[in-house]
């Protein structure tokens, strides 16, 4: 089962452009009911090594500084799910929806 909040490397290849690569920690943006319910999945990527925007979320994960990246965000099917990473706190997860929502907004 996959839950939103929940991170998972996964593999964004092949990709075109300027679409972010290789496999990669994405964070789990979907709700559960979608989630169980689909074979696919909806994540922002996220990185250690990009530029801080105002539509990009700081994190810690795992000793790691970073950004999860929600410009970048994508539906992926499960099977590109390789292994989970972990969870974020709710707190970084509510900056990472309200950044969705503002990106969303009219």
């Amino acid at each position: 089962m996959v839950s939103r909040g929940e991170v998972w490397l996964a593999t964004l290849d092949p990709t075109v452009g300027s679409e972010i690569r290789k496999t990669r920690p994405c964070l789990v943006v979907s709700p559960d009911d979608l989630n169980d319910h689909l074979r696919t999945v909806l994540v922002a990527p996220m990185t250690s090594g990009s530029t801080p925007a105002r539509f990009r979320v700081a994190i810690a994960f795992q000793g790691t500084s970073g950004l999860v990246l929600p410009e970048q965000s994508r539906a992926l099917d499960k099977r590109r799910l390789v292994k989970r990473l972990g969870r974020i706190d709710d707190g970084a997860l509510a900056a990472v929806l309200e950044v969705l929502r503002s990106l969303f907004a009219e």
